[in-house]
């Protein structure tokens, strides 16, 4: 037979965290590929030549042979030769079988690898985590973990992956060897936003957006990002236009969904380049997406402790830095913040400045494990090696491949609050950092900031949050009651003093903290970047 008649058609539906694997069929006949068809004028390996040379499977033969249907598209480079030994090895390699091949219009989370696995895959990967086993939670799980929150909490929590799959592929954006599955797709601008939301009744529902590319959405989150931290814009709401366009994109699509099963929770895993965008701030044109649901960000949900625990009755071990140390700049209103955190809300340790090391932390949570961590410090999640990223301790850097070391997993701490951080915004090994600090650390939940936040922005948004703590349903709840309250004009400064946190009065912060005496808290600088990853119940 001659192979170089016959063509294929490409179905841009498959991927994985590593390589994407183009699915070639035209339809599905007793579980095989029919009327399949090939451009390229390669021949093609008898090992992968094998499966379709029957005549159920190879059809007519006529190399004009029409496709018609709409959800396939046709490969018309003139030389994809590597393209479609890729589209053979996305058909045989699925766990080595036919029966794995996937229609069309079938949802994503159905078929193998996922966008959950792929999502593992990266955060092991890059963060070198020693994980053993490849257990993997598959789409029923997800339902099971979403209607077990449901049933402990009375809390509606809806999965949503958001990744980026391919729109075009580029000749010159294939590479790699097809023989030892080593084929790659680098990431282009053409890159479509697909959604996948999981909730724990009704059907999953997936949501192409092919008019939303990589590039397009690159830039917008980029936009939002500026308009919300650059200083020049703090007294104006030119991120409202990026954070509308961003909800139309993101939220919109699956909007009619969230109110159909009345979703309270919204619970993001998101692909590279996505994952520092602060998603609170998002904007319907009436309000932010944090006044309508609580919100949490999950490197995955394999990766992630989804065991409820009531956190409410756990003591606080409180750590802080306010004076410089190693070049780092002071945070005057640190002090002011733990005590208020451990002498008025929270019963619990507080330790300052030159007690704040690594030892100290090991050995007090040795004699007590403290379930949560509060650590007032300078937090750095940069780009490059992950291990670039570090925490300030008072007597050196704690690098991220050190992060074990802090003994929260032993036993397990159920959460780690990082009060003063800041990010590389847009870089993609900061985000892997910065999502991935639970996992590292070895607690169910982290709360940080993706930029840094001045100390009033800071000791207000802490304050309100474990406040709050102490009586929301869940933790995501606790971050967003404290982000309304700042976004509505409820928590502000008057005097020097914050106002408007029940149950402590009026809270006077150090002078040398303070920028204006009195202060609005209301733009979303001082309060859309702080971010629940992890288990945000």
């Amino acid at each position: 037979m001659n192979f170089a008649n016959i063509k294929f058609k490409v179905v841009k539906d498959l991927f994985c965290y590593s390589s994407i694997f183009i699915t070639v069929y035209t339809g599905i006949i007793n579980n095989k590929i029919v009327h399949a068809q090939i451009l390229s004028p390669t021949p093609i390996d008898d090992i992968y030549a094998q499966n379709i040379r029957d005549p159920d499977i190879i059809g007519p033969t006529n190399p004009n042979y029409n496709i018609t249907d709409p959800n396939i598209t046709e490969q018309t480079n003139p030389n994809p030769g590597n393209i479609i030994k890729s589209c053979l090895i996305g058909c045989q390699e699925i766990k080595g079988s036919e029966t794995n091949i996937i229609k069309p219009n079938s949802s994503i989370l159905q078929i193998d690898p996922t966008p959950e696995l792929k999502f593992t895959s990266s955060f092991i990967n890059q963060l070198n985590l020693p994980i053993q086993e490849e257990v993997n939670v598959n789409i029923f799980q997800a339902r099971d973990i979403a209607h077990k929150i449901e049933k402990a909490v009375g809390v509606k929590p809806a999965f949503i992956y958001i990744s980026f799959v391919p729109g075009e592929i580029a000749p010159n954006s294939v590479s790699g060897n097809y023989q030892n599955n080593t084929i790659k797709v680098q990431e282009q601008t053409t890159d479509e936003i697909e959604i996948i939301l999981v909730t724990g009744k009704g059907n999953t529902n997936r949501y192409r957006l092919p008019h939303v590319n990589r590039g397009k959405i690159d830039q917008v989150i980029t936009d939002l990002k500026t308009q919300i931290t650059a200083p020049q814009y703090r007294n104006r709401n030119s991120y409202l236009k990026p954070a509308q366009k961003l909800h139309n994109w993101i939220i919109k699509p699956i909007e009619s969904d969230l109110q159909k099963y009345k979703i309270d929770n919204l619970v993001f895993l998101l692909d590279a380049g996505l994952r520092s965008t602060p998603m609170a701030a998002l904007h319907d044109g009436k309000q932010f997406l944090v006044e309508k649901y609580s919100i949490g960000l999950m490197p995955s949900l394999t990766l992630t402790n989804t065991l409820y625990t009531d956190i409410k009755n756990s003591e606080i071990l409180a750590m802080g830095i306010s004076k410089s140390t190693q070049g780092q700049a002071p945070l005057p209103a640190v002090p002011t913040e733990l005590r208020t955190l451990v002498n008025k809300l929270w019963s619990g340790k507080l330790l300052l400045n030159e007690q704040t090391t690594l030892e100290n932390l090991k050995s007090i949570r040795s004699q007590k494990p403290f379930g949560i961590i509060h650590l007032a410090t300078h937090a750095n999640f940069l780009g490059g090696e992950v291990d670039n990223s570090y925490i300030q301790l008072w007597e050196n850097k704690l690098r991220f491949h050190q992060i074990r070391e802090l003994g929260l997993h032993k036993p397990p701490a159920e959460m780690l609050v990082i009060s003063a951080c800041r990010s590389a915004l847009g870089d993609e090994k900061a985000e892997i950092g910065f999502a991935g600090l639970a996992i590292l650390a070895g607690v169910k939940t982290s709360v940080a900031s993706l930029w840094s936040v001045d100390d009033t922005g800071t000791a207000a948004l802490m304050t309100k949050f474990y406040q709050s703590l102490k009586t929301s349903p869940i933790r995501a709840d606790a971050l967003r009651q404290a982000q309304i309250s700042m976004a509505t004009g409820k928590v502000y400064l008057e005097n020097g003093q914050l106002q408007g946190i029940e149950g402590i009065g009026s809270l006077t912060l150090p002078e040398k903290s303070i920028r204006e005496t009195n202060q609005s808290l209301s733009h979303p600088y001082f309060w859309s970047g702080f971010t629940m990853v992890g288990n945000p119940w």
